[in-house]
């Protein structure tokens, strides 16, 4: 779920969109769930994915990037400057 790297973390994530709020709601098999408020609609959906990030973990936009999945719910997210500990304190 969680691989730590030269420049910080990467991770499988599970996107809901179209949600209430935008969120982290656990974790189902080995992916991160993270629901979000924006719909999938012009890249909404994974815009909202790395202002989540980078706002939970007080990073800048630019550490966060979408490595595949872009046009799935199912991604791999980079984030750089980030630790394993971060990531499972969002839990």
């Amino acid at each position: 779920m969680i691989k730590e790297t030269a420049d910080g973390v990467e991770l499988c994530v599970r996107v809901i969109p179209r949600a209430k709020k935008t969120a982290c709601s656990g974790v189902r098999g080995d992916l991160l769930v993270v629901r979000l408020a924006a719909a999938p609609v012009e890249g909404a959906a994974n815009d909202a994915l790395i202002d989540f990030f980078a706002e939970a973990l007080g990073l800048p936009r630019r550490a966060v990037r979408i490595l595949s999945g872009e046009r799935s719910r199912e991604k791999r997210v980079a984030i750089a400057g980030a630790t394993a500990a971060q990531i499972t304190s969002l839990l």
